[in-house]
């Protein structure tokens, strides 16, 4: 794992476009049924936009009908770091790639088996690798 927590806004300005920046370094939300990932369906490995850490494998995602990219788990528990998060006057669990603290969504405790866990990622916020 890469650990990229410390570039400068400036950096992370150079090198994410204008989505992934707001996204990741801003902790912003891409409109739902927005991003291509939400439909994709290609076997291979979802990376973090910002530092290219493995995320998510394609066999946890699934269709959640939110709009977002859902996962049930990601690829390792080292892969992703969890945080409180009480903006928007609600208790969430903020998702943020441990590598470069990168936002990446939100989980809810309503997602299918093995995890019962909806991991509600941010398209913008990952790129695919397909599998080789």
């Amino acid at each position: 794992m890469i650990d990229d927590k410390s570039k400068t806004d400036a950096e992370w300005r150079e090198q994410l476009n204008d989505e992934q920046y707001h996204v990741l370094r801003k902790h912003g939300t891409e409109r739902a049924f927005s991003h291509p990932f939400n439909n994709y369906k290609d076997e291979g490995t979802y990376v973090c936009a910002g530092c290219g850490t493995d995320l998510f494998k394609s066999d946890a995602k699934f269709d959640s009908g939110t709009g977002w990219p859902s996962f049930f788990q990601p690829k390792s528990s080292e892969a992703v770091s969890e945080h409180s998060d009480r903006s928007l006057f609600m208790k969430r669990t903020e998702v943020r790639c441990a590598a470069c603290d990168g936002h990446l969504g939100h989980v809810f405790p309503d997602g299918p088996a093995p995890t019962g866990q909806r991991y509600c990622m941010n398209g913008a916020a990952m790129k695919f690798r397909p599998k080789a």
